[in-house]
């Protein structure tokens, strides 16, 4: 059976790292047969990083590149919308999300100081004393440090958030009529969207981003569907 190597679930959504629960909806999607096990630790990993695909011997790191595995190897028993190779306008949009929308989410929850203490109790409020009140700052620096190497954390705050609702903005309207990016049926593109739009949506941590999200119906009502879709 596979195996998908990620953090623990929180927010009531099947994962808090979009990277993992894209993984996950891509495998329900798919209806492939799979487990979790939760909690693993990036720096254990091959690549220091969340999700891992355990299938067999094989360990398969980055969530595109398990995507992509998937579909090569079990691809014969998907839809066809799910097995399609990639087109060009739907990697502008992954990327959007995955490489400039991120950092803003990002930063929204681990910088903000709002945020700070919803996320830390969600985070590592399972964790055992001393871990509990040692880890999170050091995580914290470690993610603000990337977001400025990034680019995004050199900007104001309102500058981040109008970045980011401009990205949330274009990837709604590029869903255009249709009730899926791929269509009348969902493929491996909804999978991430889907992934970023149920954290800004459901994640109970109040941001203006989440506010915007939740002012565009039509993100709305894509994010019900697919929650439909994948039971979660």
């Amino acid at each position: 059976m596979l195996e998908l190597l990620q953090f623990h679930p929180a927010f009531g959504l099947m994962n808090p790292s979009p990277f993992c629960m894209k993984v996950e909806v891509f495998l329900r999607l798919a209806g492939l047969p799979y487990r979790c096990r939760n909690g693993e630790v990036p720096l254990r990993m091959p690549k220091r990083k969340l999700p891992v695909l355990r299938d067999g011997d094989l360990l398969v790191c980055d969530s595109q590149a398990i995507l992509v595995h998937l579909q090569q190897r079990y691809g014969a028993g998907m839809p066809a919308s799910l097995k399609a190779p990639e087109t060009a306008g739907e990697l502008v949009i992954r990327r959007t999300l995955e490489e400039h929308t991120l950092f803003a989410g990002l930063w929204l929850r681990w910088v903000d100081p709002p945020a700070w203490p919803q996320l830390k109790e969600a985070m590592f409020g399972q964790f055992p004393a001393p871990l509990r009140w040692v880890v999170p700052p050091l995580v914290r620096r470690k993610i603000r440090r990337d977001i400025w190497g990034q680019g995004v954390g050199r900007h104001s705050r309102e500058e981040i958030v109008a970045r980011a609702k401009a990205d949330l903005d274009a990837v709604v309207e590029l869903l255009g009529p249709l009730p899926y990016y791929a269509g009348q049926e969902p493929g491996a593109l909804d999978a991430t969207v889907y992934a970023f739009a149920a954290n800004m949506l459901w994640a109970p941590i109040d941001s203006p981003l989440r506010a915007h999200a939740r002012g565009q119906p039509r993100l709305v009502a894509y994010a019900q569907r697919m929650r439909e879709r994948v039971g979660a």
